[in-house]
């Protein structure tokens, strides 16, 4: 299901990446951003959404659960309990690689794609889903593999290369999944150690330090299976709003659900938009 929702949001010709670091995206958006004026203020924490400035509407890229925890004076009871039942998802694992040659691949056409799929069959990458599922950590992880230095050389010093990797844990699970990854990457890639200059291991304890919304390390903000995969985060006709007029959830806790597209903030900007300011196109209005 995750693998057709990628296909359907155009990524059939490859995971595109942005040239330089994923941070340009971010410094595009605040470029954007400050040419209409825009405020932004990062490195503060909330708690409370009445530590906000007063505005029409408020959007919050967080977990349902956060979402309770902060419009908790603002949101009715029930559906506050029903945003902190929500499921949570499987973690990952992810090793970040400084690399002296590029990946050496068993397989030739590996080396000529960002993003690889690592797994000894469908069977085996089968399993290792299922362990997780059960709550178990994979003895051999299904691995995401990225190699943006095979195409953009301003990520690494001359000659040298990067590579992240992640495999799918339980949620908060606590241990050390360097060697089921690396035996994996070496089955796939022969020699793939002797080219590791540095790697850097983040399970998801350090995950969730590093961005709150990761969720026991779960990168993709709620479990993706049965009738949360539709109906996120809570059954109702429109997911993105809250029974708040001026409050609205916009991570890929709503549909579509996880994935590099933006559709979540979308679809919340433009019910916000109809909603608040009359536009029934979904665009914001002029003001001159």
């Amino acid at each position: 299901g995750v693998a057709l929702m990628f296909a359907l949001a155009a990524h059939d010709g490859g995971w595109p990446f942005p040239r330089g670091g994923a941070q340009r995206i971010t410094d595009a958006l605040v470029a954007f951003l400050k040419s209409r004026r825009v405020g932004i203020v990062t490195g503060q924490r909330i708690t409370s959404i009445n530590e906000l400035p007063t505005a029409d509407a408020y959007l919050f890229d967080t977990p349902p659960s956060a979402l309770a925890s902060i419009a908790s004076s603002w949101l009715p009871p029930g559906y506050a309990n029903r945003l902190r039942r929500y499921g949570r998802g499987p973690a990952v694992f992810k090793l970040d690689y400084a690399l002296s040659d590029p990946v050496p691949w068993r397989a030739p056409a590996c080396a000529k794609e960002g993003t690889v799929h690592v797994g000894e069959s469908a069977e085996q990458v089968g399993s290792a889903l299922k362990a997780v599922a059960a709550g178990r950590a994979p003895q051999k992880p299904f691995l995401i593999v990225a190699q943006p230095t095979q195409f953009d050389a301003t990520r690494a010093p001359a000659g040298r290369h990067i590579v992240w990797t992640y495999g799918h844990v339980p949620n908060g699970w606590v241990g050390d999944l360097t060697t089921a990854i690396e035996a994996q990457l070496e089955l796939a890639a022969p020699g793939f150690r002797d080219a590791v200059l540095a790697r850097s291991a983040r399970g998801p304890a350090e995950l969730e330090a590093d961005n709150p919304s990761y969720v026991g390390g779960d990168i993709g903000n709620g479990r993706f299976a049965g009738l949360q995969a539709v109906f996120r985060p809570v059954v109702t006709r429109y997911p993105h709003a809250t029974p708040n007029p001026r409050v609205y959830l916009c991570s890929s806790a709503t549909p579509p659900g996880p994935g590099v597209h933006g559709l979540c903030g979308e679809h919340a900007a433009r019910l916000a938009l109809r909603r608040i300011f009359g536009d029934h196109q979904g665009r914001p209005q002029r003001t001159d």
